[in-house]
C-alpha cells in the first residue's frame, strides 16, 4: 500500500496564496517566475477565473502553453474566458506593463509537452524554458542630454497558435470565442495555424475563415472537401499566400460537364501557378484529382523546391505524363513515391524505371498498390528497383503477378538490406480455377514458399504480407502465418 508524501513547500505557498484570491492577485508584481505556471495550474483546476485574468496579464514568459494544459485536464469554456479576458484587458493598455513579456498563446495540445511538469522540479531544470523569453525585440535605449532613459516598448501583437480541422457545421465554443475575439482586436491578435484541416465545408466559409488567420503560418494544409474546379480556383490565390507551406494533401477534386475546355484549362493554371510561391514545399499529395491527365506537367513544372514526399493516387496518368514525371528536376530526392490506384496496366513502365534509377540513393518507400502491373511491366522495373539501395517498404498488392515474378522479385531485391517490409500481392496461382471464391490454403502454401525463401536469402526477419481482395466485397484479403 503506497503512502503519499506530504505536500511541498511549494504546493503549500500556491494554496495558501489562492484562499485569497484578491490577495493573489495583488502579489503577482512581486511573485518570482517560478511560481507562476504551479500558480496558473491551480487557478485553472479550481476554475478561479478572475486569478487566471490576473495572471494572464503578468505572465513572465514568452509563451503561454494553454493547449497543453487543456489536454491533461478538461477543458472549461469558463476557464477559456478568462484567459481571453486576460488577453483583452491586456492588449487595451496603452503602455505595456512592466512584466509583459506575453508574445504567443498557444493553443495546439501537442506543443510544448513538458511545460506544465517541469516547474514543479528545481529552479536547474528551468534554464531551457528562459532561454527564448527575450526574444522578442525592444526598442534600444538612447541618450538625451546626455542622460541614458530606457524608450517605452512598443505594443506588440500577440500571436496565437492553433491547429484547425474544419468540416461541414463544426464549430465548438473555443472556435467561436476565439473567431471573436480575433475580430474584436484586429491587428493585436494574430490568429497563427500552422496545420490547416479543411473537410467539407462550402468555400464561402473558407474564405470568412481565411480572412482571420495569417496564411504565412500555415505550413501544413489537407483539403478534402468534393469541391469543382472552379472552386479550387476560386481558393488557389489563398494558397499561394501561405508561402511557408511544407506539405499540401489535396483530394476529391471533380470537373462539372458543363465546364468549358477554357475554363478547365484557367482553373488549372489559377491552381499550379501558385506552386511559385511555395518555396519550402517538400510534400505534395494529390489523390482523385481528374485534371492530371495529360497535364501533370502543368503542376509539377511550377514547383521552386525539391520534393522528399510525392503520392499522386487514384488519377487517371498518360504515359507523357510519366514520362515528365521521370525528368522532373524537383523530384530527384525523393524519399516516398506513391502512385496506387494509377492504372498502368497500358502504359509502358520505361519511364518509371528511370525515375527510380533517378531517386535510387534517396527512395525509402514505394506504392504502387493496385496499379494493373502484370508480369512483363514488373521485369521492365525490376533492375533500378534492385538499385534502390535505402528501400524500406514496397507496396505491390493488387497487381496480378504471378508466383514466378515473386520469387524473381526477392531475388532482385536480395541487395536491398534496408528492406523491411512488403505488401505483395497473392500470386494468381492461388485464385486459379477458382471462380467464385479465393483458395486460402493455397494462398498460405505459396506464401509460406516465399517466406522460406527469403530465410534462405537472408531475409528472414523481412514483414511480407500476402493480399487478395475478396470476390464478394472487393475489400483486399491480408495473410501472414
Amino acid at each position: 500500500m503506497s503512502v503519499c508524501g506530504p505536500p511541498r513547500l511549494l504546493e503549500l505557498a500556491v494554496q495558501s496564496l489562492l484562499k485569497d484570491e484578491a490577495l493573489a492577485i495583488a502579489a503577482l508584481e512581486l511573485l518570482p517566475m517560478e511560481l507562476f505556471p504551479p500558480l496558473f495550474v491551480a487557478a485553472y483546476s479550481g476554475r478561479q477565473s478572475e486569478t487566471l485574468k490576473a495572471i494572464v496579464q503578468a505572465w513572465p514568459f514568452v509563451c503561454l502553453p494553454l493547449g497543453a494544459l487543456m489536454k491533461e485536464k478538461q477543458f472549461h469554456q469558463e476557464n477559456f474566458q478568462a484567459v481571453l479576458s486576460g488577453l483583452d484587458a491586456l492588449l487595451s493598455q496603452e503602455v505595456r506593463p512592466r512584466r509583459w513579456r506575453l508574445q504567443v498563446l498557444d493553443l495546439r495540445k501537442n506543443a510544448h509537452q513538458n511545460f506544465w511538469t517541469v516547474w514543479s522540479d528545481t529552479r536547474a531544470s528551468l534554464c531551457s524554458l528562459m532561454v527564448s523569453e527575450d526574444t522578442r525585440p525592444v526598442k534600444t535605449k538612447k541618450k538625451v542630454n546626455g542622460s541614458r532613459i530606457r524608450a517605452e516598448q512598443a505594443l506588440v501583437p500577440v500571436e496565437v497558435f492553433i491547429d484547425l480541422s474544419l468540416k461541414k457545421g463544426s464549430c465548438d465554443q473555443l472556435l467561436t470565442s476565439l473567431f471573436e475575439k480575433v475580430k474584436q482586436k484586429k491587428g493585436l491578435l494574430h490568429l497563427c495555424c500552422k496545420k490547416l484541416s479543411i473537410f467539407r465545408v462550402p468555400l464561402q466559409n473558407i474564405k470568412l475563415l481565411v480572412k482571420m488567420i495569417r496564411l504565412d503560418s500555415v505550413q501544413d494544409l489537407e483539403v478534402s472537401c468534393t469541391w469543382t474546379l472552379s472552386n479550387l480556383g476560386n481558393f488557389a490565390p489563398h494558397l499561394g499566400q501561405m508561402c511557408d507551406l511544407h506539405r499540401l494533401v489535396l483530394s476529391y477534386i471533380h470537373i462539372s460537364p458543363y465546364t468549358s475546355q477554357e475554363e478547365e484549362e484557367h482553373c488549372v493554371h489559377q491552381f499550379s501557378s501558385q506552386f511559385l510561391s511555395l518555396h519550402h514545399l517538400q510534400e505534395l499529395c494529390l489523390d482523385s484529382i481528374p485534371f492530371l491527365q495529360g497535364r501533370l506537367h502543368h503542376v509539377l513544372r511550377c514547383l521552386m523546391s525539391s520534393l522528399k514526399i510525392l503520392w499522386i493516387t487514384n488519377c487517371l496518368l498518360l504515359e507523357s505524363d510519366l514520362m515528365y514525371l521521370s525528368q522532373c528536376p524537383n523530384i530527384s530526392e525523393l524519399k516516398d513515391l506513391d502512385l496506387s490506384g494509377v492504372n498502368l496496366t497500358s502504359i509502358s513502365l520505361e519511364p518509371l524505371q528511370d525515375l527510380l534509377e533517378r531517386v535510387s540513393t534517396t527512395l525509402q518507400t514505394l506504392g504502387l498498390i493496385d496499379c494493373g502491373i502484370v508480369d512483363h511491366q514488373l521485369t521492365v522495373i525490376l533492375p533500378s528497383l534492385s538499385h534502390c539501395s535505402q528501400l524500406t517498404a514496397l507496396k505491390l498488392y493488387g497487381n496480378p503477378i504471378s508466383m514466378s515474378m515473386l520469387k524473381n522479385l526477392q531475388c532482385q531485391n536480395i541487395r536491398l538490406i534496408n528492406l523491411s517490409y512488403m505488401l505483395y500481392p497473392g500470386p494468381l496461382e492461388s485464385d486459379q480455377d477458382i471462380p467464385s471464391n479465393f483458395h486460402l490454403e493455397r494462398f498460405a502454401h505459396l506464401h509460406n514458399k516465399l517466406k522460406w525463401m527469403l530465410h534462405e536469402l537472408g531475409h528472414a526477419n523481412m514483414d511480407w504480407f500476402s493480399s487478395n481482395p475478396c470476390h464478394h466485397c472487393g475489400d483486399s484479403t491480408f495473410y501472414d502465418p
